[in-house]
């Protein structure tokens, strides 16, 4: 890993800055750099992350087409060739989920949502079908033995991307973990890019749905939020992508048995999102919507 004071010194040579490690992030090193009246972010990608679907360019892109659009923090730098983004830092706070479950906030990160997917094109593309496939192969690759749920949720997947049938690509960010939410007292700001492509908006309806643990009838609110009047057929959406959010999040865990050195339970983690999918699949709902 590259000391983070020889990249610092990259962006501002000869400044003094004071430098602090920022938690929570499971793929990358984060650090808050404080310099010359300042306060900004600089992110150190973790090892192989092109083998998670990564690309360092697209996220840099994708970074500056959500802050035009008042999404995302300000874009300062990007470090090349190592890929490393450095964005202003956003004063608020980290959204957590019983902060959300009310009419305000979701209309708030409602709002968010489709600023995005209505804003300009991403240079990637996020297919969560496509991508577990991909994420099942490197784990193979590397050694990494695929779960005993695999198979079955690969042939659900399957059913699900055809029930979806073809859908518009619009730009999505794809990883609305809550600590990639930050409530600044008056807009919901959204961060961490580097999964952002050009792919079906419902991914990242249900992705913020079920990471943050929306019972249904805050689903309801937060779907209404969005779009006012609510079809059936936007609803069925919704319940299908649940199922492929932890899908992808699932063998996310998986692939990181074999790629990530940072201190966290991967396995645990996919586990978990195993279960999770598996009662999705048993909910009356998804058979329903599945037709």
């Amino acid at each position: 890993m590259p000391r983070v004071e020889e990249m610092v010194e990259r962006v501002w040579p000869g400044r003094d800055a004071r430098i602090e490690a920022l938690g929570g992030g499971i793929t990358n090193r984060n650090f808050k750099v404080s310099v010359d009246g300042g306060t900004y972010v600089l992110r150190i990608g973790g090892r192989d992350t092109e083998l998670l679907g990564i690309d360092r360019r697209a996220e840099h892109e994708a970074s500056i087409a959500a802050a035009a659009v008042g999404v995302g923090p300000e874009v300062i730098s990007f470090l090349e060739p190592e890929g490393y983004l450095v964005t202003r830092f956003l004063e608020g706070t980290v959204v957590v989920p019983e902060a959300i479950r009310e009419p305000e906030p979701l209309r708030r990160i409602a709002h968010a949502l489709r600023a995005i997917h209505n804003g300009p094109p991403i240079p990637a593309r996020f297919d969560a079908f496509r991508v577990v496939e991909a994420y099942a192969a490197t784990a193979t690759a590397h050694g990494i033995a695929l779960p005993d749920g695999f198979e079955r949720a690969r042939e659900l997947a399957v059913e699900v991307e055809r029930a979806r049938g073809a859908v518009p690509e619009r730009p999505c960010h794809n990883d609305l973990l809550t600590s990639n939410l930050i409530d600044d007292g008056t807009r919901i700001r959204i961060v961490d890019w580097e999964y952002a492509g050009m792919g079906d908006v419902f991914f990242d309806l249900a992705n913020f749905a079920v990471n943050n643990g929306l019972p249904a009838p805050d689903t309801a609110e937060f779907l209404h939020a969005y779009y006012g009047t609510v079809t059936p057929e936007q609803e069925r959406a919704l319940t299908l992508m649940r199922f492929m959010s932890d899908f992808r999040e699932a063998m996310w865990g998986v692939v990181q048995q074999a790629l990530s050195d940072l201190d966290f339970d991967f396995l645990t983690y996919a586990e978990q999102h195993f279960e999770r999918l598996e009662r999705t699949a048993g909910e009356r709902a998804f058979k329903r919507a599945l037709g």
